[in-house]
C-alpha cells in the first residue's frame, strides 16, 4: 500500500565524465594553462611519453583531426535568425509578451546543441532545433507563479501555496485588485480609516476574542508579541516546545531576534506546572506556550494543560501567550470532520483564559496568508500602537480575502462545506472511493491498452505542519505506462500546463483525489493523455521526450 509523501524528484542524470565545468571546454588555439590549471594537450603527451615529463611524444598522426571534427560538427548549427523564422517559433512568438523571449530561447537551444555536440552527442536537425526553441519559448514566456492541480492528497500542501481560498475570497480578491477601493477610507465620515477595521470585527465575532489585528504571517504574529510585550526580558517555554517551522526558522531564534530572552524549562518529554513556577522571577515578561503542529512527542511524556498555565500566569500577574500555528477557528462538528477533533482550536483556547493567541490564516483557516492575534483588548492596543505593525501589515488583497472567508464562519456549519480546507479534509471515505471509481474509469476510456489504471486504499495527509500523526483514509488511483519510466511520466506531468503534482510509489504513480478541486478530474485527464502520448511518441522516435 502506498504511503503518504509528496512526489520523489526523478533522479539526476549523471554528467558525463570529462563534461562538467569549465576544465572539460575545449581549449583555444595558442591558450595556455596557469599554475594549478588543467594540464593542456602537450602536458598530457609529455607526461604519457617515455621518459617522463619533459620529453614529448610524437603525433600519432594528426594530431588536429579531433579538433577539425568537432569544428565541422559546430558548422552545421544553424543561426539564430533561421531558428526565429521557423513556423513553430513564430507562432509561438505571436503570442503576449513571448516576441521578447524569442531570441534568447534561440540561444539557449543553440548553446545547448553546441555543448552537446562538442561531448560527442548526437546532432539534432535543424527542424528539431527549432522545434526545441519554440517550446524554449513557450516556457520562458509563461508565467513562473501558476495553477497546479494538487493530485499528491496534502491538503496544506506548503510548496504548492498551502490553502486554496473559498470562491467568495477568489471574487473578493478580484472586486478589489484592479481598482480602487476604501482600503483606510471611511465612506461615512469621508476621512481616513483603519485596514484592520476590515476584519476587526469578523475575529472578534468568530473567536470571541476581545480584539484582534492581523500582520503577513504567523511567525510575524509571534515576534510583535515578543517584542512589544517581552524586549530586554524573559520569556518561559518548554523545552519540547522549541520548535523549528518552515524554512529552517526556530522558535529560540525569533525570540532571540525579538529582544527578549528565553527561559527553558522542563525536558523535551516531560514538563510540568512547578518547572514553571521554579523559573518565574522579576525579569519574567510572559508564559508562551508553542503548539507542537508539526511533530509528535509520545509515549513517556507529560505537559501541562493551558488552563494550569493560564492560573500559574494569573498568580503571578504573567500574561498567558498561546501560539496555536494551525489556526482551526472552531472545532468540528460530525464525523466528517472528526480528525481535526486533535487540533486546538482558537476559540477553546481563549475560553481556557489565553491572554493572546497567535495563529496562520492560510492552515486550517483556509484563508490567505496572514498572521493573526487575538485576546485582551489592552494588550492587542499595545501591538497596533508599535512601529513594527507598518512593517508587517497586509496589503488589500489579503485583507479582502481574509475577510471574505471570515465571513463564511458567521455559518460554522457551512464553512466546513464552503471553505476548501474544510470541505476536503471532511470528506468521507465512501466518498472519496466513489471519486476515485469515477477517475479511474476516466483514465481507462481515455488511455485504453495504453496503460494501466488501478484502485489502492491510502491515506492522505493535512500538511502544512497541521496534524502529523492523524490518518485521513482515501482511495488511490495507481497509474503505470508500460515501457515508460515512472519519474519520466511524472516530469511530463509537472511539465504540461497546468501542471500536475502526484506522488511516486512502488513504481506506480498515484493520484489522490482528496485535494482535487471541482474541474481537476477533468482536467488531470487530459494532461496524463497528452503527457503519455508525447512519450510514447518520442520513445518511437528514439527522443528524450518533449522539452517542457
Amino acid at each position: 500500500m502506498p504511503q503518504q509523501g509528496d512526489e520523489q524528484p526523478a533522479p539526476r542524470t549523471p554528467p558525463s565524465p570529462g563534461a562538467s565545468g569549465p576544465a572539460a571546454r575545449p581549449a583555444r588555439a595558442g591558450q595556455h594553462t596557469g599554475a594549478g590549471g588543467a594540464a593542456g594537450p602537450q602536458d598530457a603527451a609529455a607526461a604519457q611519453a617515455p621518459g617522463g615529463p619533459g620529453k614529448a611524444a610524437a603525433p600519432a598522426g594528426g594530431g588536429h583531426r579531433p579538433a577539425r571534427a568537432a569544428a565541422q560538427r559546430l558548422r552545421s548549427l544553424p543561426a539564430v535568425h533561421r531558428l526565429l523564422a521557423h513556423p513553430a517559433v513564430q507562432q509561438e512568438a505571436a503570442r503576449p509578451v513571448a516576441a521578447a523571449w524569442a531570441t534568447e530561447a534561440a540561444r539557449q537551444v543553440l548553446d545547448e546543441e553546441r555543448r552537446r555536440r562538442l561531448e560527442g552527442g548526437e546532432p539534432r536537425t535543424p527542424e528539431q532545433l527549432a522545434l526545441a526553441t519554440a517550446a524554449r519559448l513557450r516556457a520562458l514566456a509563461r508565467p513562473s507563479l501558476r495553477r497546479v492541480i494538487n493530485a499528491t492528497g496534502v491538503v496544506l500542501h506548503t510548496n504548492l501555496g498551502r490553502a486554496p481560498l473559498a470562491a467568495e475570497a477568489v471574487a473578493a480578491v478580484a472586486d478589489v485588485a484592479g481598482a480602487y477601493s476604501t482600503l483606510e477610507y471611511d465612506p461615512a465620515t469621508g476621512g481616513r480609516g483603519s485596514r484592520l477595521d476590515h476584519v476587526r470585527h469578523l475575529l472578534r465575532r468568530v473567536t470571541g476574542a476581545e480584539d484582534a489585528l492581523v500582520v503577513n504571517n504567523n511567525a510575524a504574529a509571534v515576534f510583535l508579541v515578543l517584542a512589544v510585550l517581552a524586549a530586554g526580558r524573559e520569556v518561559i517555554v518548554s523545552r519540547g516546545q522549541l520548535v523549528e517551522i518552515g524554512g529552517s526558522f526556530r522558535i529560540p531564534e525569533i525570540l532571540a531576534a525579538s529582544g527578549a530572552r528565553l527561559v527553558e524549562v522542563g525536558t523535551t518529554n516531560k514538563t510540568r506546572l512547578s518547572d514553571y513556577e521554579a523559573a518565574i522571577g522579576p525579569e519574567t515578561a510572559l508564559l508562551l506556550r508553542v503548539h507542537t503542529s508539526n511533530y509528535r512527542i509520545v509515549g513517556f511524556t507529560a505537559s501541562v494543560p493551558l488552563e494550569d498555565l493560564v492560573a500559574l500566569g494569573r498568580r503571578h500577574g504573567l500574561p498567558v501567550v498561546d501560539d496555536v500555528g494551525s489556526g482551526l477557528l472552531v472545532p468540528p462538528a460530525g464525523d466528517g470532520a472528526r480528525g481535526l477533533a486533535a487540533e486546538p482550536s482558537v476559540r477553546g483556547s481563549l475560553a481556557a483564559g489565553a491572554d493572546l493567541v497567535t495563529f496562520s490564516g492560510d492552515k486550517l483557516l483556509g484563508g490567505p496568508q496572514a498572521g493573526i492575534v487575538a485576546g485582551r483588548a489592552d494588550l492587542v492596543a499595545r501591538l497596533r500602537r508599535h512601529p513594527l505593525m507598518r512593517a508587517l501589515r497586509c496589503d488589500k488583497l489579503v485583507l479582502a480575502a481574509l475577510e471574505a472567508t471570515l465571513r463564511l464562519y458567521l455559518d460554522p456549519a457551512g464553512a466546513f462545506r464552503r471553505v476548501p480546507v474544510l470541505a476536503m479534509l471532511s470528506r468521507s471515505g465512501d466518498e472519496l472511493a466513489r471519486a476515485a471509481r469515477r477517475l479511474a474509469a476516466r483514465l481507462r476510456r481515455a488511455l485504453g491498452d495504453r496503460a494501466r489504471v488501478v484502485l489502492a486504499p491510502g491515506h492522505s495527509q493535512a500538511g502544512g505542519g497541521s496534524l502529523p500523526e492523524v490518518p485521513w483514509p482515501t482511495t488511490l488511483v495507481g497509474l503505470e505506462v508500460p515501457g515508460i519510466p515512472v519519474s519520466a511520466l511524472a516530469a511530463a506531468l509537472r511539465a504540461g500546463e497546468p501542471p500536475v503534482v502526484a506522488r511516486i510509489q512502488d513504481d506506480l504513480l498515484w493520484f489522490d483525489p482528496r485535494t482535487l478541486l471541482p474541474g481537476d478530474d477533468r482536467l488531470l485527464v487530459t494532461a496524463v493523455t497528452r503527457a503519455v502520448d508525447g512519450l510514447i511518441t518520442a520513445g518511437a522516435q528514439g527522443e528524450a521526450g518533449p522539452e517542457p
